[in-house]
């Protein structure tokens, strides 16, 4: 079955790793697009400009499509994929974590590095708030005022909230189904002789 649901942050994560002198701290935000990842990464580097590094993953879009991995100059792959293994594993989406490393002096190989890493930025999710959310679809409705009553039974059978309504003689209002929802809502307002439903957008 499609999965019509999603995990997200409703509220930011930290975490703290420390290894031979080597210390790594670790956020854990809500992002919605690659211009927010942009945003905070910047506000991070300026506001940690004496670390060594600033590594972070971000995974964005209810279905996950977008994602991205930056080591920052660590050596390839021992930063950005295990932040966002931890982050995948997590099932979470529409998120970014960041890991400043500020250097010990002493080196601590790619295993260290990897599990530093990861250690860090499974911290920050476990110590952020994760809810679900339902994959929406929001219809638009059009019909004739005589039609209301039927219009608003159907509504109210579904349990669905109305949105920017205009009732005149020719009425207009938008509807968000959960997407497992959507068909039979849809043809059950499409019964209705005399009703337009249109497809808005997927939220």
């Amino acid at each position: 079955m499609f999965e019509d649901t999603y995990k997200v942050l409703v509220e930011e994560g930290d975490g703290l790793y420390k290894e031979k002198g080597s210390k790594f701290i670790a956020k854990a935000f809500a992002v919605h697009s690659e211009e927010d990842v942009k945003t905070r990464v910047a506000e991070f580097k300026k506001q940690y400009f004496d670390a060594r590094h600033h590594c972070y993953a971000f995974i964005i879009n209810p279905d996950k499509s977008c994602y991205r991995s930056s080591d920052d100059g660590e050596p390839s792959g021992t930063a950005g994929k295990p932040i966002l293994n931890q982050i995948l594993s997590k099932d979470v989406t529409n998120v970014c974590v960041v890991v400043v490393r500020y250097f010990g002096g002493i080196k601590l190989g790619v295993p260290g590095l990897i599990n530093a890493y990861k250690t860090s930025a499974r911290e920050a999710l476990d110590n952020a708030v994760i809810i679900e959310k339902t994959i929406d679809e929001v219809y638009s409705v059009i019909f004739d005022y005589p039609l209301l009553n039927e219009v608003m039974r159907v509504l109210k059978d579904e349990n669905l909230e109305q949105q920017n309504p205009k009732f005149e003689l020719n009425c207009y209002l938008e509807i968000s189904v959960r997407k497992k929802d959507a068909d039979r809502v849809v043809e059950k307002l499409g019964r209705l002789y005399g009703v337009e439903v249109n497809y808005l957008k997927t939220v």
